[in-house]
């Protein structure tokens, strides 16, 4: 074929993936990272050109996030932390910091009803006296994938198909059915969580492991929960799903809206688990691994603070459409992991944010600190920063800025071979199954038939995809294997 007559189409794919630029692709399911745990290089082209072309899809909707409403308040220490983390934000109990927080769902559309079965974002930003920190999370407490490389595909998979826009079974079903860690993640989404009544109601997590580091320099990981004052509540079935989104698809944002004005103002209570930094191989999983969570009986939830949202936005527009989070926007005492997936949204997330608002979105008054602050990003797109300094450099004789006070940073060592693999301790099976064993027979019951409408949803969900799927769920829990196997098998599709 004369290669100057082939312009981009699907018609001339190659039988094998490439970059964009046609380099061949070996591995398309890993990050290049230090040994199997982490964490990821930025040399890996591969990724950053997968992502970067991900953040890049919708234009200016979020490509995830899309459906959300925010609320603003305050989050007040309510525990003494200090001998776990030196950031300002924990110094002392009594003491507040403003915060925003901003509640999604995250596959469907800005205008979607808020009944569908979706997972939710939890977002905060603390506006604290060293910087902004986001504790960017969702309602569940793990994640599909591991690895950053497959969040595009992920979401792909989840969104409509872009052939005709309509979300589909077939097309999840067959995803995950090549990634088997997914299977604790879909015993939350198909769960009766799956559909939270209202935000107010709902849990939040950090999701991955971060790090606490105090003023001596000890470091220990951390898990972050947020548990409703007012209890958890869920739609269980899709009558009441339908009951109470048939008249209001933005019931959700109504309700916390409503409680707000009303003075009925939400609260959490935030809790961590903490592990020793020096135990994270003694466990049968992986600390670091996003799919898992750690057995509350082994790291029991320590109370820190609480967190109460008493003010409605002044303009939906500017304080949620505009309202920017990034997992990378840490303070001095809170820190990152070497989890693959957090090490990847560290930069997808402002490099989105940079496409869909601009590379000075730090600088709306509803992303920005409200400390004090200085550097020398100059220029760009929709900079209002007033600006009368000569010297846009560092450092300089002729201006006094110097460089702040040293403080305790994330020192764990790192050695391995550069390399493209999954982590060695996957144990995909184990804490779906126990999750299951620990539902009623009805929510059981509920749970098994939202996964055969999955399976049943279309024709193209093939016998193989099926098998597949009761292979995974029989290795989580056998009963739970051979009942979705009867119920297809009824239907004659296994």
């Amino acid at each position: 074929m004369d290669q100057s007559q082939v312009r981009p189409s699907s018609a001339h794919n190659s039988p094998y993936w490439t970059t964009n630029s046609g380099a061949p692709v070996w591995n398309n399911n890993s990050s290049i990272t230090v040994g199997s745990r982490g964490p990821v290089l930025l040399e890996d082209y591969q990724l950053i050109e997968k992502i970067a072309q991900f953040d890049r899809e919708r234009i200016p909707e979020r490509v995830v996030h899309a459906r959300g409403a925010s609320a603003k308040g305050f989050f007040e220490v309510t525990h003494d932390i200090t001998h776990l983390s030196c950031a300002d934000v924990f110094r002392a109990p009594g003491v507040q910091t403003p915060v925003i927080v901003r509640f999604s769902t995250v596959i469907h559309e800005r205008g979607s009803p808020e009944t569908l079965r979706d997972p939710r974002g939890f977002a905060v930003k603390f506006y604290t006296r060293e910087g902004n920190w986001d504790l960017v999370g969702n309602n569940f407490p793990v994640f599909f994938v591991r690895d950053g490389m497959k969040f595009p595909d992920m979401v792909h998979a989840l969104k409509p198909n872009p052939k005709n826009h309509i979300q589909e079974g077939w097309r999840i079903a067959d995803f995950f059915s090549h990634h088997p860690e997914s299977m604790h993640m879909f015993t939350f989404l198909m769960d009766d969580v799956g559909v939270p009544a209202n935000y107010r109601h709902m849990e939040g997590f950090g999701v991955h492991t971060f790090t606490l580091i105090n003023k001596a320099g000890k470091v220990h990981y951390v898990k972050f929960h947020w548990q409703p004052a007012c209890g958890i509540k869920n739609l269980n079935t899709d009558e009441e799903a339908i009951q109470v989104g048939g008249a209001n698809h933005s019931h959700a944002t109504q309700d916390l809206y409503d409680s707000i004005s009303a003075g009925n103002y939400p609260e959490w209570r935030l809790c961590i688990q903490t592990m020793d930094v020096a135990d994270e191989h003694k466990f049968d999983f992986d600390p670091l691994d996003v799919t898992k969570t750690w057995p509350e009986h082994l790291f029991p939830l320590q109370p820190v603070g609480r967190m109460v949202l008493n003010r409605n936005p002044d303009n939906f527009f500017n304080e949620n459409e505009q309202l920017a989070f990034a997992p990378g926007l840490v303070v001095p005492g809170i820190s990152y992991s070497d989890d693959k997936l957090l090490q990847s949204r560290i930069f997808s997330y402002p490099d989105t944010q940079r496409h869909r608002l601009g590379p000075n979105y730090l600088m709306l008054p509803w992303n920005a600190p409200k400390c004090p602050f200085h550097n020398n990003h100059h220029e760009g797109f929709m900079n209002f920063m007033h600006r009368d300094e000569e010297v846009n450099y560092f450092p300089s004789r002729l201006d006094p800025v110097r460089h702040a006070q040293r403080f305790p940073e994330n020192r764990i060592p790192l050695s391995g071979p550069r390399e493209r693999r999954m982590l060695e301790k996957e144990n995909n099976f184990q804490q779906p199954g126990e999750r299951f064993r620990s539902f009623d027979p009805a929510r059981q019951e509920r749970f098994i038939g939202r996964i055969c409408d999955v399976l049943l949803t279309d024709p193209r969900c093939t016998q193989e995809i099926r098998r597949v799927w009761v292979g995974y769920l029989a290795q989580c829990d056998s009963g739970l294997g051979q009942r979705v196997a009867m119920k297809l098998q009824k239907a004659g599709a296994l």
